[in-house]
């Protein structure tokens, strides 16, 4: 083994090995019940590795490790998403930057044909990333849900949904996306906070008695207006119910109605009712039976019968300004203020939200939640944390039709044709003879994901795939797609397969920022994995002043990238800590160098087996019991942090940091049974730890002797202590690791240095060698009586007795006095603020209860140390 742990040698070498070795591509037999599978959500074919990737392949792979290492056949389904809107964008930017072109320009089909060889270039850069990362997915069956016979599980469930009734057309009010010209899901709607102009206009009354005046922050909609409503509990307008106000500007007469929608303390208590362009006039307008006319068209442009002249193709910004300058010529705007509030974005192109009537495709969702909904209620899908259960029984309680058409050319383009003669035919395939024209709109991506689990796998066909795979055990993701995606594929997978997609759902942390944002590139606050794992740019937000370079970033490798990512990953969204990478690599490291003093002084002949010759033997052998519990009982509960954190404790704390010092006087006399002891502990610990750590176990197991095949492979842990532990042995060294402890703090605390061997009469029995060891004792002297020693420079309390430190040229015996004295002062102090702080019924009432909480906590913390010192 080489001197040092070096990532950037082994890592590739590693990852080449497992692919070639293939066993990430289970045959489709066996028991179903012993067979264990894992669908990757998807990403999409535009995508690069970003830190949400990282994590959840992370756990995935961490399950998928497990899974193998428990004798299961597993399979890791992976593929892409052709991601319909995001795609299209890009091939059309690169269109009109480099052929200064348009998808029109080319027609449908040739732009089709350029989306495709754009997909040959780049739908594979994220796909080698995740290589990058170690994770063993089934590389050589890779899925995208643009496929040919993914297409046609889908066609075949929107003409199975059509057909049942699911699925229908009809004209209702969107969300339209100007900046992708395509309706999209309110689930794909960000509500951001923007500061508007509120307008107060005045509209006259036809009766010529006055006005009534509405509040408005979008005038060019007014265009639109075909109503006034007011509260019919408003005692200001009741008299005017029933009475017409005249457009202005247009002229048209409005009818004054009333509607216990509007809320009477916003703007003026009157409310203009634009049915065409507002969620809320929409359902108002339809309790009234009004019309709902358009004045804004696909393009966020004015247009419309109902439409001046003199505005028609102005922007909708360009048309605010001049609608409010003509009415400010007319004298009708009464005042403008500031008005802070939420307003829809596409989440897709970032543009503002315009609602609008649109044709369009929906499915209804009601009878489809049903049991979507039963099956989380009788625990038969779990959610982890458990918290997100009721997140998603909420809104399935309140589910909504889905549009699922999109006005697309890059996508699953709808099974319906439409006749000349008024005909529609719904099917997988074209109808016979002319005539025929199909819809051009394609389905939204989140439909055809939505059969991610089972049509991965061969659906409709019942392939061997499926029947072995399916349903699948774990689903592991975020929680800003529960709903787009997690419901829909429960929905989807009982009503096709009449099975539940998966039993699990782990919805794993979002890593933010170090400063608390969202990571995003443009904001300069992304993360890039592979600059963590090879080396490379820090982001600005790791600056410490603006315009200030942030550095570069070590190589840290992708075990220690993985690794960190788990730590940090307590279920609760989480600000990026680079020092968790780092003790990552220092676990690594540590785990690499233990792993070379084993074995450059094991035979090659020698045989891992646990042979226990003294208390330490024991003591490692039942906290290795203990590791693989705890880790295992974590991996398998979700709480990846804890299972990270439980394997640095022990690889770091209990093995390295004090068992491997115990037994080194016998490892380095070439006693047998120790070196066959160390060789299994050193097995087992390589066997807990890959699931984690693969890269650096996987080469630290090559190099142990008897080893055979890959780790990746499923080797299983094969018990981790001869027997039950030895209490009394496991008593005895825990006691020794207190006194060396003991001693050790107070060496710091007197400044004693490390180096010096130290004179003392130490009053305890059973561990005294080991304690003279490696607390750096001399002249150990075995007392019979606990006071009277002459020469005692200091007594130390330890387990079972106590330690008088001879007094030596090492020991400043009133410098450490001065010391300990000067910190017992700061502790009192502290102590004393915190107590003041807890009695102020202001603090502990008003401040939050984690806060108050922690409050208390450092007190116990600082009395403790107080006892101690």
């Amino acid at each position: 083994m080489k001197t040092r742990y070096e990532p950037a040698d082994v890592e590739p070498r590693i990852a080449q090995a497992w692919l070639d070795s293939g066993i990430s591509h289970p045959e489709p037999e066996g028991d179903p019940a012993e067979n264990y599978s894992i669908a990757i959500p998807p990403p999409n074919v535009t995508g690069v590795l970003h830190m949400g990737h990282a994590l959840n392949n992370a756990v995935q792979d961490t399950l998928i490790r497990r899974a193998r290492q428990q004798g299961k056949r597993t399979k890791w389904i992976l593929g892409t998403d052709h991601a319909g809107i995001a795609t299209q964008t890009q091939v059309e930017k690169e269109l009109l930057s480099r052929l200064g072109t348009s998808r029109e320009e080319l027609g449908r089909e040739e732009f089709i044909s350029r989306v495709w060889a754009w997909r040959e270039r780049y739908g594979s850069q994220i796909i080698e990333q995740i290589k990058r990362l170690g994770s063993t997915p089934d590389f050589s069956d890779e899925r995208f849900t643009f496929d040919d016979r993914y297409g046609e599980a889908v066609l075949k469930v929107f003409v199975d949904l059509y057909e049942k009734g699911y699925i229908y057309r009809d004209r209702y009010l969107v969300n339209w996306d100007p900046g992708s010209r395509s309706a999209i899901s309110d689930l794909e709607v960000d509500e951001r906070e923007v500061t508007d102009t509120l307008f107060y206009i005045d509209y006259p009354l036809a009766s010529g008695s006055g006005s009534i005046t509405v509040a408005t922050v979008r005038p060019e909609t007014m265009l639109a207006d075909v109503a006034i409503a007011v509260n019919p509990d408003d005692e200001r307008y009741q008299r005017l119910i029933g009475e017409t106000a005249i457009l202005p500007i247009v002229g048209r007469k409005l009818k004054i109605i009333a509607d216990g929608y509007v809320k009477t303390d916003f703007g003026t208590g009157a409310l203009k009712i634009t049915p065409g362009h507002d969620p809320n006039d929409f359902e108002i307008g339809n309790r009234h039976g009004l019309p709902h006319p358009s004045v804004i068209g696909e393009d966020g442009c004015m247009e419309g019968e109902a439409v001046p002249e003199r505005y028609l193709g102005l922007k909708t910004g360009d048309a605010r300004i001049a609608i409010v300058a003509e009415l400010a010529e007319l004298g009708l705007i009464r005042r403008r203020e500031e008005y802070t509030h939420t307003v829809p974005f596409s989440n897709r192109s970032g543009a503002r939200i315009e609602p609008l009537i649109s044709l369009q495709w929906f499915m209804r969702m009601d009878e489809l939640a049903e049991p979507a909904v039963d099956v989380v209620k009788s625990g038969q899908i779990k959610f982890h944390p458990e918290r997100w259960t009721k997140v998603y029984l909420d809104w399935m309680g309140n589910i909504r039709p889905w549009c699922v058409s999109r006005q697309l050319w890059w996508g699953h383009q709808i099974p319906v044709w439409y006749h000349d003669d008024g005909r529609v035919h719904v099917d997988t395939k074209a109808p016979d003879g002319p005539g025929w024209e199909r819809d051009p709109d394609v389905l939204d991506t989140w439909f055809s994901s939505g059969l991610w689990p089972f049509a991965t796998l061969g659906w409709p066909q019942r392939t061997p795939e499926l029947k072995a795979f399916y349903p699948t055990d774990v689903l592991s993701t975020g929680r800003d797609i529960i709903f787009l995606w997690v419901a829909r594929m429960i929905m989807l997978g009982l009503e096709f397969t009449g099975e539940i997609p998966f039993s699990d759902v782990y919805i794993h942390s979002i890593i933010q920022a170090p400063d608390g944002r969202r990571m995003s590139k443009s904001l300069g606050t992304g993360i890039d994995p592979l600059a963590l794992i090879d080396g490379g740019e820090r982001p600005p937000v790791f600056a410490k002043s603006a315009g200030e370079d942030a550095g570069e970033f070590p190589a840290y490798g992708a075990d220690a990238v993985r690794w960190g990512l788990l730590a940090m990953s307590s279920g609760q969204d989480v600000r990026f800590n680079e020092e968790k990478v780092s003790q990552a690599q220092q676990l690594t490291n540590k785990l690499w160098n233990a792993s070379r003093l084993v074995l450059g002084r094991v035979d090659a002949g020698t045989r891992a087996e646990a042979r226990p010759q003294a208390p330490e033997d024991h003591w490692i052998l039942a906290r290795l019991q203990r590791a693989v519990a705890a880790v295992g009982e974590a991996i398998d509960s979700f709480e990846f942090s804890r299972a990270a954190l439980s394997l640095y404790d022990f690889v770091y704390g209990e093995l390295c940091d004090w068992y491997l010092e115990l037994v080194k006087p016998r490892l380095y006399e070439g006693d047998p049974d120790t070196a066959a002891t160390l060789l299994h502990i050193l097995t087992e610990t390589v066997t807990l730890a890959h699931p984690l750590i693969p890269f650096v176990t996987e080469e630290i197991y090559a190099h142990i002797p008897g080893s055979e095949g890959l780790l990746a492979g499923g080797r299983a842990q094969s018990g981790a202590s001869a027997g039950n532990p030895d209490a009394l042995a496991e008593h005895e060294v825990e006691r020794a690791i207190e006194a060396i402890q003991a001693i050790r703090a107070w060496r710091d605390a007197a400044d004693v240095k490390a180096s010096a061997i130290l004179e003392a009469q130490l009053r305890a029995e059973g561990y005294e060698e080991t304690v003279a060891h490696l607390a750096r004792l001399g002249r150990l002297e075995i007392g019979v009586d606990g006071d009277g020693l002459d020469g005692s420079a200091a007594a130390i309390a330890i387990p079972g007795g106590v330690i008088h430190v001879l007094a030596s040229a090492d020991v400043d015996v009133e410098a450490a006095t001065r010391k300990r004295e000067a910190k017992r002062s700061e502790l009192e102090a502290e102590i004393k603020r915190a107590e003041g702080k807890l009695a102020n019924q202001g603090f502990t009432a008003k401040a939050p209860p984690a806060v108050v909480e922690a409050e208390r906590t450092k007190l116990e913390a600082l009395r403790a140390e107080l006892e101690a010192l």
